[in-house]
């Protein structure tokens, strides 16, 4: 393959890929940017979205995009559980509490999952053929470009709700201020709770996207958690547009390092981004001056 259209094959596999990983990161923006939660189970409902579509799709018998409905509810409503009874009990104890209490989480989840499950990898079924797709001398799949296309509409779509809402208006006011939202009216308990349900509901619509593009496995949280983190660390805490270039910059970084070096070193290439953007630009790119200050 010529240099020129073997370089354009990696940065259409880089982009495609760091549109999975800015849906993922959107999920944890919310929660550790906006909610100053440090989610280390963040990971665990990616797992568990693509494990529960591969259980509604393959088990229940239902088409890929009921699938994703399913899942989606299902995970809001955990995430808001979540937060309601285990997150807000250590809301105001500062960030050691809430660390502790989401790694507890996610280890409960794993092994929970690991003892429903296995650890056999689970393909979701896809709403179409894994069929190669020529696009001049770049190639691709269908499944991939509607994964894409499903991420994409899964990122403007809570971007509106955030921007647009009711409940978006709600959510900026009390991350601002909490104390100022109450005295507003707001009832800040709902929010967070809501914000945290919708971190859960990215998250696992990420888990089943992919997990219909490659496979669905239990122990994927863990890597899916730090991917985030970069992510997140790359773009700044609390930023939609970071979360988005960020994820971005990762997938393009990896595929370049995997294509031209290495790729059994791939996974190193995030934390090489992540220590650079600390030293020359410590909140990230697209870091508020709020933020900074």
């Amino acid at each position: 393959m010529p240099i020129v259209d073997l370089f354009l094959q990696f940065l259409a596999n880089g982009l495609v890929t760091g549109v999975f990983y800015a849906l993922s990161a959107l999920g944890l923006t919310l929660i550790f940017g906006l909610m100053r939660v440090v989610n280390f189970a963040h990971g665990e409902f990616y797992m568990m979205g693509g494990l529960l579509g591969w259980y509604v799709t393959s088990s229940l018998g239902l088409d890929f995009f009921s699938g994703l409905a399913v899942v989606a509810v299902v995970m809001a409503a955990f995430g808001w559980l979540v937060d309601r009874f285990l997150i807000e009990r250590v809301r105001d104890q500062g960030e050691e509490p809430g660390i502790l209490l989401t790694i507890g989480l996610s280890i409960f989840l794993v092994n929970t999952a690991l003892l429903i499950v296995g650890t056999a990898p689970q393909k979701v079924l896809g709403p179409m053929t894994n069929a190669p797709l020529l696009l001049g001398p770049i190639v691709l799949t269908k499944l991939r470009l509607f994964a894409v296309a499903t991420c994409i509409v899964a990122i403007i779509g809570a971007h509106l709700l955030i921007r647009k809402t009711r409940l978006g208006r709600a959510m900026r006011a009390t991350f601002q201020d909490p104390m100022a939202a109450k005295l507003a009216g707001i009832k800040t308990a709902q929010v967070y709770a809501s914000t945290f349900a919708l971190g859960a509901t990215l998250a696992a619509i990420a888990g089943m996207l992919l997990g219909s593009v490659y496979v669905a496995q239990v122990g994927v949280g863990g890597l899916v958690s730090l991917k985030a983190f970069v992510v997140v660390i790359l773009g700044g805490m609390g930023s939609f547009a970071g979360a988005i270039v960020g994820g971005l910059i990762l997938g393009v970084a990896e595929q370049m390092w995997g294509g031209y070096v290495s790729t059994g070193l791939v996974d190193i290439i995030g934390f090489i981004l992540v220590i650079l953007i600390l030293i020359f630009r410590p909140y990230g790119l697209f870091s508020s001056r709020g933020e900074r200050a």
